[in-house]
């Protein structure tokens, strides 16, 4: 399986299991109202294995963290049958006597864990817990929420290894036929799941979790592909939308090859901006930016040639570029980059293979969180596109010639393959009736480019553009205290900023 550029884990996450919790009530969906009488409060309890991106414990739990379990319908056409759990996570307000309300999250991917992010995101959300309970959640098909299984690690560190390079038609080859047992390999270990995990079922999850709690409104905050199903959300239930943020939208009508394209662009163009950066002053693998990007791109080939060893483990090309792509999520992982591709120039390729394995999720033992497969299984649900051979090796021309680095088929090639069946239903957007909705678009964003923003902004309807000028994947969680200022403002206050606000990056 060839390495795909998620359309964005802000955090990355792992797992938690959670105490019990009784059945929600049942929910008109095409209006969103309650239809069993007044809606069951949630029992909240301990939460008993929460865990870290490399599978530790945190050393010790707040009190104030507790978890629960909500069951939902598997099929909300059969809202009577079968039932799955979904993990949830919530952080009490800190001023018990201010609290408005919950306000729920979701940090992105699609596939990241809310429970876990939230866990680790708390302090940098103190701002908005003096007045919310915080609350997230493993959507459907994410780790404890019925997640998506697809192989054992040495067989997903198999598909993870693969590399991009050399360019032909053997690689190409390679990856169709990875793409094919994957598939093969979601099918065995959670076919059952597969056809339900879509962004759909999941805003309807979403609403029984808003009615759970009692609130009668749903106050969210959706960061990355969060901004999507808060955007789903929104055009299911415009009048059961609260104070609604999207950070860093997914525009999702865009096709395979337009985000393929798109995000290739993104990261390239952030790519630069790190050799640019890492050369002002010195850069620990190159005097100036040619040489800098040729030492890379002679790293890259070595990879491809002979991997680097690292303990029982090797260092591929493949690994290497995931993980030069996952630093560039954050300006603040730029320094830690530039250290991990002089060490692999040197021989050691132990950071590069870390900055790899956070992003996909796999723990140091071997093991790996649904990150990587619950992405494709949610992504390919989302869509009924299926591209053809000629699209697929158009697409990857296209985006291989923007840059060899992060240039692919995008995930149309897995989709194929893929063993359910998708629908369009997630692709359109429209809160017409809803609360004013905030986006907030980073001018500079790799996963999510700007042009986006806009996009989703006036598909909505309903929804106000704040623009960020800084680089990053991703503006609130960025520490720009501009932005914070006016997402703070809106959820804390109401107060929505001007028409064409925009906020400087430093």
């Amino acid at each position: 399986m060839r390495r795909v550029l998620a359309a964005g884990l802000l955090v990355t996450a792992t797992a938690t299991a959670c105490s019990g919790v009784p059945a929600a009530p049942a929910t008109d969906f095409a209006t969103g109202a309650d239809t069993s009488g007044a809606a069951k409060r949630i029992a909240w309890g301990p939460c008993t294995d929460i865990t870290r991106a490399n599978g530790e414990k945190p050393a010790s739990q707040d009190p104030a963290v507790r978890c629960a379990k909500l069951p939902v319908p598997l099929d909300y056409a059969k809202p009577d049958g079968e039932k799955i759990d979904i993990a949830l996570i919530k952080i009490s307000a800190a001023e018990p006597g201010d609290r408005v309300g919950s306000l729920v999250f979701n940090f992105g991917g699609p596939g990241a864990s809310g429970v876990d992010t939230l866990d680790q995101a708390a302090k940098a959300l103190a701002s908005l817990r003096t007045s919310y309970d915080l609350i997230s959640f493993d959507p459907r098909g994410v780790e404890r929420s019925a997640g998506v299984r697809c192989g054992s690690g040495p067989e997903l560190d198999r598909f993870m290894a693969m590399n991009t390079l050399p360019q032909g038609a053997k690689t190409r080859s390679e990856t169709d036929e990875a793409n094919k047992q994957f598939a093969k390999l979601c099918e065995r270990d959670s076919g059952d799941i597969l056809p339900y995990v879509g962004t759909v079922n999941a805003a309807r999850d979403m609403d029984r979790i808003r009615a759970a709690v009692g609130d009668p409104k749903l106050n969210y905050f959706g960061m990355s592909y969060g901004t999507q199903l808060g955007a789903v959300y929104a055009t299911l239930f415009p009048k059961k939308v609260g104070r609604m943020v999207l950070d860093a939208p997914l525009y999702p009508e865009v096709s395979f090859r337009q985000r393929t394209i798109a995000q290739t662009r993104g990261f390239q163009q952030t790519y630069e901006s790190f050799l640019k950066n890492c050369v002002k002053e010195s850069c620990e693998f190159g005097k100036d930016y040619a040489a800098a990007d040729a030492n890379v791109e002679k790293l890259m080939r070595q990879l491809a040639a002979k991997p680097l060893r690292v303990g029982n483990r090797e260092l591929t090309q493949g690994l290497a570029s995931t993980g030069v792509a996952a630093a560039l999520y954050s300006q603040l992982s730029w320094p830690f980059l530039e250290t991990a591709l002089a060490e692999a120039m040197k021989g050691r390729g132990d950071a590069l293979l870390y900055l790899s394995d956070n992003y996909t999720g796999r723990r140091s033992d071997g093991t790996y969180n649904t990150q990587m497969t619950s992405f494709p299984a949610i992504t390919c649900v989302d869509t009924a596109e299926r591209p053809s051979e000629a699209e697929l090796r158009a697409t990857e021309a296209a985006a291989l010639k923007i840059s060899p680095l992060f240039g692919s088929e995008g995930s149309g090639g897995l989709c194929r393959v893929w063993p359910a069946k998708g629908s369009n239903q997630a692709k359109h957007v429209n809160a017409t009736g809803s609360a004013p909705i905030l986006v907030v678009g980073g001018r500079h964003d790799p996963a999510t480019p700007y042009q986006w923003a806009p996009k989703m902004t006036a598909a909505l309807r309903t929804a106000t553009l704040l623009t960020y000028e800084g680089v990053g994947h991703g503006a609130y969680l960025s520490g720009n205290k501009c932005v914070a200022g006016a997402v703070d403002g809106y959820l804390l206050e109401g107060r929505m900023p001007q028409k064409g606000a925009d906020c400087p990056s430093a």
